[in-house]
């Protein structure tokens, strides 16, 4: 009997997933609860920054929201993970750091044939309007209008001090105000998203003076007055990657009992999207 002829590819606008082939993609998360039981390494990864998300997210979310040789925009490059990840998943990047060192530091990463064609290092602050004409520039420089994916993982307030520059967020003096500077960050991202496309927010919650503030729903917020519309709310175990816990766990579960709060386990990827 002749061959039945393979099927051509299904694909969304948004991803290098052939929906025909479906069930081959077994190692693709489709739940709202992740666990990682270590941090991924290798391929340019480490844990050289307190701070920066385990290279595994980068890989899930890439592999749903993003097509080869497209764009991944992170105004919070921090290490480089979004970078080195994009390059490792032959996408491209353009990533926005406050701290010139650490643009330096994450340039050295990059392999020289990559640096400039297909990663583009900014510093500079991604609150600040004219970000936007800095960064169109480097997406012209790499042949695009837009980005098609947009990365934002901000400090989570003032838990953990960055910096001691007064525009680093992790700097500022209230809730509120990190928020507003969020808020002026994800505006710019929204600008530069392709429209139809996908952002995601990586980050946790904090306590404050016996109250948990609940960051993640309320960056979300801002982001919806934005513009974005919600698609997922991913909860994310952090055992095994978090620091500043003690020694010991039963110190923190002694002050738990003592104070009526639960210890964080957990931080959350909030998926968006920029409408058409």
């Amino acid at each position: 009997m002749p061959e039945t002829p393979a099927k051509p590819p299904k694909k969304t606008p948004f991803s290098d997933i052939d929906l025909n082939r479906w069930r081959d993609y077994g190692d693709v998360l489709t739940d709202s609860l992740w666990f990682f039981s270590n941090r991924a390494k290798g391929e340019g990864h480490q844990l050289d920054y307190h701070g920066n998300f385990i290279p595994q997210l980068a890989t899930q979310l890439f592999t749903r929201y993003t097509r080869q040789d497209e764009i991944v925009l992170d105004l919070f490059l921090g290490a480089g993970t979004s970078a080195l990840e994009a390059l490792n998943m032959d996408r491209r990047c353009v990533g926005v750091e406050l701290k010139a060192e650490l643009v330096e530091y994450v340039a050295g990463k990059i392999p020289p044939s990559d640096l400039g064609s297909r990663v583009r290092l900014l510093q500079g602050n991604s609150v600040n309007p004219d970000i936007v004409s800095r960064l169109r520039e480097e997406l012209r420089a790499l042949d695009s209008d837009f980005a098609q994916f947009l990365v934002l993982h901000p400090p989570y307030a003032d838990i953990i001090q960055f910096s001691d520059l007064p525009e680093d967020l992790s700097t500022l003096s209230s809730t509120e105000t990190f928020l507003d500077s969020f808020e002026a960050v994800v505006r710019n991202g929204y600008e530069l998203l392709a429209p139809g496309r996908f952002a995601a927010l990586i980050i946790g919650d904090k306590y404050a003076k016996g109250e948990l503030i609940p960051l993640g729903f309320l960056c979300m917020e801002r982001m919806k007055r934005v513009g974005f519309k919600t698609k997922a709310i991913i909860v994310k175990d952090i055992q095994g990657n978090e620091k500043g816990k003690g020694r010991t766990a039963n110190l923190w579960r002694y002050r738990a009992l003592a104070g009526g709060y639960y210890i964080f386990k957990h931080e959350y990827i909030i998926v968006m999207f920029k409408p058409q």
